[in-house]
């Protein structure tokens, strides 16, 4: 019976997942799910402007979620490999520039 519940339990999760994936605007809980977010993290994003929102009445946050999506797609990091490429492009330049 517990083997049916959890299982119940993940088709129930996989199904708002599915519903979210399909929604353009997210109300300020949706986004938190979205991102994976605890609601005073996103709250101390939004009040500081550090992510787009929007605020229609000045009291309820809405998002849009392909404004979500580059939101986190900006703040990447760069690899190992691609840091030592910039370095050894900086060196070669310099040398070229002494020349």
């Amino acid at each position: 019976m517990d083997e049916l519940l959890l299982r119940l339990e993940k088709i129930e999760k996989l199904l708002l997942n599915q519903n979210l994936m399909q929604k353009e605007v997210l109300n300020f809980n949706e986004a938190c799910d979205y991102l994976e977010l605890s609601q005073s993290h996103l709250y101390k994003l939004t009040s500081s402007g550090a992510i787009p929102h929007y605020k229609p009445n000045g009291k309820k946050i809405y998002f849009k979620r392909s404004e979500l999506d580059d939101w986190v797609l900006r703040h990447r990091t760069a690899t190992t490999d691609e840091i030592e490429s910039q370095v050894m492009d900086n060196l070669l330049k310099s040398r070229r520039a002494k020349s």
